[in-house]
């Protein structure tokens, strides 16, 4: 069995071509590598030239489809799937391939491919269970990614495997790729229903769009949010599962009118979301609360009373939290362009990014000094991860028609900003090119380094919901455990916290200003492959193409539309039942890497 396959590196023979990978440098020594005798090295130089994503490479990767090795195949399908290559070399390999992983991997790489017919795909469902499941991956990718219904043979097939497949992971694609097509066969979806998987289960409510009472938290949650009603809100106040039950006091707002007084009294969760819930059902009562709130000693207590603020347009509550000693509150009290403006004196990243998303469509020509002085600060810092803001910075400033005044943006150490300076500049009437060079590669961990990542894992401690300890993956996203390694080993995640917490879908943390813009000075490669972003799974948090930082996220479900777009680097193997404890706020007192 070798589905997910891991590649096991022979460190003294790839060191080199490890940081060709990471540098996405001159392809030309991934290429000799293929002729090695060595094994794993051919298939590392396959994956890295997939990592690469340029599809006039493909043509050194096809032969491989033919190795006499089958993890080579599998390697080689994966590969060309993610160079969005041409679809004929698979269909001819998959012909007469006999294995049934290889079957597998040749059906998931198809469904990634634009021009495969459905057709294809399905014929894979009649396969054997490891073949089908390759079939079942790639009908719900294809289904997902492109904008043509199912047919009435995919939708009768698909039905079939939830019915009767042993495999609940393919039962669980086939009901996801059924939700995909819009079918909502109620025989399936019972069936679906009594499926002894949670994660098969809460698919099935989704479908049903019914509320039912289930032993996971999962379905539960899943089931409140797609049938919601008052009552059923007031009676999952109190459910076993945070998660359940926050989204009940957030239910309150919208369905009921009215709110229980002793959730104010609760701790800073409940009652601060009780507080929002409560300025949409009873401002008047909501009122009373809000200055208490607004002195809240936890800052996303008053983010909260913020947000409430807005709905009741307290003007003067929302005045004191403009002013609070931390960015994220300020910016949910930001209303208007003025607010904004006065922000982009912050060095915070999120602020500014709030700051600027407000005054799209409404600066002014007065406004310009202050974005150019605000746009030439932050990008003095140096920061790779300052391209959100700087991105937003120039878009405000093309609204005006800059041009001239953005000439030092041309030769900007990104070439993401410079590029998008030249595009500004002459779509406002001067011709313009960048005059960047590629991000220069960030300097490789040593060849000691990577050895000794090997078997390690981390112990995250957690200050309210636990421990849990997850198995690193060095053979499947190198730098990226490198990076995390490093990070935790000099306490630099030790008192972060999961800043965003999305129920059913990922936790997220590891930014030291507690949202999503703010993590550490670099980028880092994406080392997308074919491990699942499966329940349980670490991946490195995005926005865009190798754009990831210090920011982690757990999957708590399984995210197959994650898959070869986020990289996985790691996998609780201890403490999943804490993970999905975790809350908004929860600080990671300690990350400890045992070896």
């Amino acid at each position: 069995m070798f589905f997910v396959l891991t590649l096991l590196l022979q460190w003294n023979s790839s060191y080199e071509l490890l940081v060709i990978e990471d540098a996405r440098g001159d392809a030309k020594a991934l290429v000799e590598a293929l002729q090695t005798g060595d094994a794993d090295v051919k298939r590392q130089a396959i994956r890295a030239l997939g990592r690469f994503e340029r599809p006039e490479l493909a043509e050194h990767v096809v032969p491989f489809l033919d190795d006499r090795m089958a993890e080579t195949r599998v390697e080689a399908a994966n590969a060309l799937a993610q160079m969005k290559a041409d679809a004929p070399p698979l269909t001819g390999r998959l012909e007469k391939e006999r294995l049934p992983a290889v079957r597998a991997a040749l059906y998931e790489a198809l469904g990634r491919l634009p021009k495969t017919t459905q057709e294809q795909l399905v014929a894979g469902l009649g396969e054997d269970e490891l073949a089908r499941t390759g079939a079942v991956k790639g009908l719900e990718h294809l289904l997902r990614t492109v904008d043509e219904p199912a047919t009435p043979a995919t939708v009768l097939a698909l039905r079939k495997s939830v019915a009767d497949s042993r495999s609940a992971k393919i039962r669980e694609l086939a009901l996801l790729a059924l939700n995909r097509a819009g079918d909502r066969d109620t025989e399936t979806l019972e069936i679906a229903w009594r499926d002894p998987s949670p994660l098969v289960r809460r698919l099935a409510v989704l479908g049903l769009e019914e509320w039912r009472e289930d032993p996971s938290h999962m379905v539960r949650y899943a089931g409140l949010k797609a049938a919601p009603t008052c009552a059923r809100a007031e009676a999952a106040l109190d459910d076993p599962s945070e998660h359940v039950a926050l989204l009940a006091i957030d239910l309150l707002g919208e369905h009921c009118s009215s709110v229980p007084a002793s959730l104010l009294e609760r701790d800073w969760r409940r009652a601060s979301r009780a507080l929002v819930s409560l300025a949409r059902v009873r401002p008047n009562e909501a009122k009373a609360h809000l200055q208490r709130f607004a002195s809240h000693d936890v800052w996303q207590a008053r983010v909260y009373t913020a947000r409430a603020a807005r709905i009741l347009e307290d003007e003067a509550t929302l005045e004191k939290l403009r002013s609070d000693s931390h960015p994220n509150v300020v910016g949910a009290a930001l209303v208007t362009p003025a607010h904004a403006l006065a922000a982009l004196a912050s060095d915070h990243y999120g602020l500014l990014v709030r700051a600027l998303g407000l005054l799209e469509g409404s600066v002014t020509r007065s406004d310009i000094p202050t974005l150019l002085s605000a746009l030439k600060r932050v990008t003095s810092e140096g920061r790779a991860t300052s391209r959100d803001p700087r991105r937003l910075m120039l878009e405000r400033l093309g609204e005006l028609g800059v041009a001239k005044e953005l000439e030092f943006s041309l030769s900007d150490f990104d070439p993401f900003i410079a590029e998008l300076a030249a595009s500004i500049m002459s779509k406002n009437g001067k011709t313009a090119a960048p005059k960047t060079m590629p991000f220069a590669p960030t300097p490789a961990p040593s060849e000691t380094f990577f050895q000794k990542l090997a078997g390690a894992k981390a112990r995250i401690h957690m200050k309210e919901a636990g421990s849990f300890v997850v198995v690193l993956l060095p053979e499947a996203a190198p730098f990226t455990v490198a990076q995390f390694v490093k990070l935790a080993e000099a306490g630099y995640y030790d008192g972060l916290t999961f800043h965003r917490i999305a129920p059913n879908f990922v936790l997220q943390g590891g930014s030291p200003g507690a949202n999503e813009f703010v993590g550490t000075d670099g980028y880092i490669r994406d080392e997308v492959g074919r491990l699942s972003h499966e329940r349980g799974t670490l991946g490195i948090s995005t926005r865009g193409r190798d754009t990831g930082d210090s920011q982690l996220f757990i999957n708590l479900v399984d995210n197959y539309r994650l898959d070869h777009n986020y990289t996985v680097f790691a996998r609780v193997v201890e403490g999943l039942d804490n993970v999905d404890k975790v809350q908004e706020g929860d600080v990671m007192v300690s990350v400890t890497i045992e070896r």
